[in-house]
């Protein structure tokens, strides 16, 4: 199990998965970081997210960077568990580190730089039809046309990529291939409510029918996984720390 997962573009590792490997309570940990609260912050602002509700009330936990990560292993007391957690902890950052500079130099190549650019021309073109879409969908009754912009991105993105973690920005560590990837599928969208508009046909028809096409490139093309897929295709290149 990887604890440690890119949050808010930053390798972080939550309290509430840290106090279950730890074998403890989670309440503990996270009141133990509140009274350190000001040295934790000497490194890193503390930031929360919330905990999935199980049912219980509504809970957060603190997601600590590298640093603030060995802060608190500094507070623990030591057993044989807790030294072999935290080393597997360390391993996940440094993997971290490792899949981030590797992201960075694949990012340097020129034919990177090529496929970004086209694929941002492609992006803003996809928009474009999108908010035509948006205006047809209003023109024939729909109240809330703007969801579909959204609702389209997430489709894309939820078929064709398997994400760990929280990007602003997930393009900016997808690899050349997985751009490449993403602009066919956003063609093929284009296309779609290009297709539907010029025939006059029903805005939710159309969008169910963009959907059947994504699904279609998808089921043919397959899922990869963002960040750790190129690590995977550099074998066993080492980086140097």
């Amino acid at each position: 199990m990887c604890e440690v997962e890119v949050w808010e573009d930053e390798a972080r590792v939550g309290s509430f998965l840290l106090s279950q490997g730890l074998e403890r309570e989670h309440k503990p940990i996270r009141d133990l970081i509140e009274r350190y609260r000001e040295d934790f912050e000497d490194f890193s602002l503390l930031k929360k997210r919330k905990l999935r509700s199980t049912g219980g009330r509504a809970a957060n936990e603190y997601m600590l960077n590298e640093d603030q990560f060995m802060f608190l292993g500094t507070l623990l007391r030591n057993n044989k568990k807790v030294v072999a957690f935290k080393k597997a902890i360390i391993q996940q950052f440094k993997r971290c580190r490792l899949e981030n500079k590797s992201l960075q130099r694949h990012k340097r190549e020129p034919e990177y730089q090529v496929i970004r650019d086209a694929g941002k021309i492609v992006r803003k073109q996809t928009t474009d039809v999108m908010k035509t879409y948006i205006e047809y969908a209003e023109s024939q009754g729909s109240k809330n046309a703007t969801m579909y912009y959204s609702n389209i991105t997430r489709m894309l993105n939820g078929l064709l990529f398997v994400t760990e973690g929280k990007f602003a920005n997930l393009r900016e560590v997808m690899t050349t291939q997985q751009l490449m990837t993403v602009s066919s599928a956003e063609q093929i969208i284009d296309r779609g409510l290009k297709d539907g508009m010029s025939r006059h046909v029903f805005y939710r028809d159309i969008y169910q029918d963009v959907k059947k096409r994504v699904m279609t490139f998808a089921e043919l093309h397959g899922q990869s996984k963002i960040i750790e897929n190129y690590l995977e295709s550099v074998g066993n290149q080492k980086c140097v720390e």
